[in-house]
């Protein structure tokens, strides 16, 4: 059995300039915890794969293409491969999420 603490893996460096934790990174998949504080974002790009957004904390708005939602805790959101997308947090207490990419990427994520 592995077992990974969020807390303990190390904040990974990303274009995005967030706090960005690697839970999992296999062949067939990626998952990385993100924590947004107040008026944080992901910026707007593109995954070369399926991905889906899981809030664990927070309110999150994401945009999907022409769609944008506040998506609030315990909710899953799926974003197809090489849609635009990002998170953002529009409200005043932290978000946090986790985002899982199926298969794990070969190509580089575009930021738009």
């Amino acid at each position: 059995m592995q077992i990974t603490n969020v807390e303990s893996q190390p904040v990974q460096k990303n274009p995005h300039g967030v706090n960005a934790r690697k839970l999992y990174d296999m062949d067939h998949g990626q998952a990385v915890h993100i924590e947004l504080k107040p008026g944080e974002s992901l910026r707007k790009h593109i995954t070369p794969v399926d991905v889906f957004f899981y809030v664990l904390e927070g309110t999150a708005t994401i945009e999907i293409g022409e769609e944008t939602e506040d998506v609030e805790k315990d909710n899953l959101v799926e974003s197809p491969a090489k849609i635009p997308h990002r998170v953002m947090n529009n409200g005043e207490s932290n978000v946090r999420f986790i985002v899982v990419k199926m298969p794990k990427p070969t190509e580089s994520t575009q930021l738009l």
